[in-house]
């Protein structure tokens, strides 16, 4: 968290909370929704000031009931997550090692990789509690050209992440992956 957030933070200890003017989309962009977006449920405008994008990535994290926001100065906004709390692409370099860099530009080490019913692949890294990340669609051809599918048409198989380590591809329900990873997308109602 940047020091001009916390001196804000300890300036202004009790400014309220606000729900549903920032989004993070299912592609890793950071979106400001307004009434209008807000009232009919459309993702809002994306942001692309370099500087703000900066801000919001240096002071994004949850509270302990998994909702997730950004601290803007003394003011707590809570994030409409499309689908996970991280968004992560995935990068073939032509030593054929792979990189994976979370929507701030971290990068991000998996630990697991899961597919969902609708095709979705889904990291998660060491951490405790784990992030989780959705991989970006671009780059689901970069993903398959280094996985092995089961022929069943199950989504099993494995992911070969490198040389040494190769991930079992696990199945998960898209609708169970905030509870199985403990976090709220959507923390409106709970704030």
């Amino acid at each position: 968290m940047d020091d001009i957030v916390k001196q804000a933070l300890a300036k202004w200890p009790n400014v309220p909370s606000c729900t549903g003017w920032l989004m993070l989309d299912r592609r890793g962009n950071w979106r400001m929704r307004d009434e209008a977006a807000q009232a009919s449920g459309a993702p809002g405008v994306p942001i692309r000031h370099e500087a703000l994008l900066g801000f919001i990535n240096r002071n994004y994290e949850a509270d302990e009931r998994g909702q997730w926001f950004f601290q803007n100065g003394p003011q707590r906004v809570y994030v409409e997550l499309a689908y996970t709390p991280w968004v992560v692409r995935l990068s073939a370099h032509a030593d054929g090692t792979l990189a994976l860099h979370d929507q701030g530009g971290g990068a991000f080490e998996p630990a697991a990789v899961f597919a969902d019913e609708d095709g979705g692949i889904l990291f998660a890294d060491r951490s405790q509690p784990a992030r989780i990340a959705v991989l970006h669609d671009h780059d689901l051809e970069i993903f398959s050209d280094h996985a092995t599918l089961a022929d069943d048409g199950s989504l099993s198989g494995a992911f070969h992440w490198s040389v040494q380590r190769t991930l079992p591809l696990q199945s998960v329900r898209r609708d169970q992956v905030a509870a199985r990873f403990g976090f709220v997308a959507s923390p409106a109602a709970q704030v």
